[in-house]
């Protein structure tokens, strides 16, 4: 019996110690959306969405894929002349179809994948080209302002244009040339020169300011912005990471909360705008659940991740790694706001005229990545766990003992 005992004594301290070595802290199980849900919630491809529906495309845009989409915003979509847009929503079998498969690429191509030059065969089976500045890139005449969205079964880059396949513009482009053939020999002559002004304006990828002024989804936030004089301080080198609530966002607030907030610049908006900014790039796989972040306002915000997404405190990231020339943006569904009881003091000792230079010394100082916090004490209540069961399974198998031998 003693022998037996000592036998199961040993094994339980091996399982303990096997236990001990698994790492218990909880996984990054973030199920993204895919392509056509991305773009719904992101907002600013309103024009596009109602294309893809009109054309019969969700099925197969939300299909195994993986697909990479080059998605124009509805900006994008309102340089095209009415009777362009009308003519393609008139014929959606035909003329739209074909648009909008020649915005895919089939295959996950990331930024990285591009190269000056580059051609890709999409899905309506012409080709698009790419031209690479430092770092930027054009796909055919249009920018590619925001790249590498991920989503569940591929990738999106916004463009600001949308682009048409040679096979529409190819016939117009002959009558013309026919009808109007000095003036191309003209164009012709000055058409390098034009291409080198398009390559010098695409060289440098643009800023997190720049970036959301081009989207189109965060008019509220850009106003913000400016009203607090927050400007200059996210131009700045950084890096930064943007949580940026879209317009739907600031919609959601109480009647009268915006524009009372943006009647008191140097008080509360200032502070609710710096809890959105956290310093280093900070990328969403850099994200655990649990994580805390130390924002540009003082207070910390709070992530949770779970099958069903990501979360900042108790807004929804809705698109993530949205990357500019001096950090990273986010896109959430809610504001988020800082802690009432800690806001408020910080608001009164911190004035707005001293949140450019803070915002500029927190990036000086800012990691390139964001230390994890929390982690520490899931791994001490590991193994109190741990060490809980051992005692408990010893004093059940003591107790046996004692039994068997009275």
């Amino acid at each position: 019996m003693k022998q037996r005992t000592r036998k199961m004594f040993q094994a339980i301290i091996v399982f303990a110690l096997a236990l001990s070595l698994f790492p218990m802290q909880p996984a990054f199980a973030q199920d993204s959306a895919d392509i056509v849900d991305t773009a719904v919630a992101a907002g600013n491809f309103n024009t596009l969405v109602a294309a893809v529906q009109a054309a019969g495309l969700v099925d197969t845009l939300k299909g195994e894929g993986p697909f990479t989409v080059f998605a124009p915003t509805d900006e994008a979509f309102a340089k095209l002349p009415p009777e362009t847009l009308a003519a393609a929503l008139a014929d959606p079998q035909g003329l739209l179809t074909q648009v909008l498969l020649y915005h895919v690429v089939p295959g996950k191509v990331m930024a990285a994948d591009l190269s000056d030059g580059m051609e890709a065969t999409t899905a309506q089976d012409e080709a698009v080209k790419f031209t690479l500045g430092d770092a930027s890139a054009m796909v055919n005449n249009a920018n590619i302002i925001a790249t590498d969205i991920e989503t569940s079964n591929g990738v999106i880059h916004v463009i600001d244009t949308v682009i048409l396949p040679p096979s529409i513009t190819g016939a117009a482009a002959a009558e013309e040339a026919m009808t109007e053939e000095p003036v191309v020999e003209e164009m012709v002559t000055e058409e390098p020169a034009a291409e080198a002004s398009s390559a010098e304006a695409t060289m440098e990828m643009a800023d997190i300011v720049d970036t959301a002024v081009a989207a189109g989804s965060f008019n509220t936030l850009v106003a913000a912005v400016q009203a607090a004089g927050l400007v200059d301080a996210l131009k700045g080198d950084g890096p930064f990471t943007v949580f940026a609530p879209t317009d739907e966002a600031f919609a959601k607030l109480p009647a009268g909360a915006v524009d009372a907030l943006l009647a008191d610049p140097s008080g509360d908006l200032t502070q609710i705008l710096l809890y959105h900014v956290v310093p280093g790039k900070v990328m969403a796989a850099d994200l655990s659940d649990g994580l805390e972040a130390a924002t540009l306002q003082g207070d910390k915000v709070t992530f949770k991740l779970s099958d069903g997404g990501a979360m900042v405190n108790d807004a929804n990231i809705v698109a993530t790694d949205i990357e500019t020339s001096n950090g990273v943006i986010h896109v959430i569904d809610s504001v988020i706001m800082p802690p009432v009881a800690e806001a408020a003091p910080v608001a009164e000792t911190a004035p707005a005229t001293d949140a450019a230079p803070a915002a500029e010394m927190a990036a000086d100082q800012a990691p390139d990545r964001m230390p994890v916090t929390g982690g520490e004490a899931n791994n001490g209540l590991n193994m109190a766990l741990i060490a809980g069961l051992v005692v408990f399974l010893l004093g059940g198998l003591a107790v046996a003992s004692r039994r068997r031998i009275a």
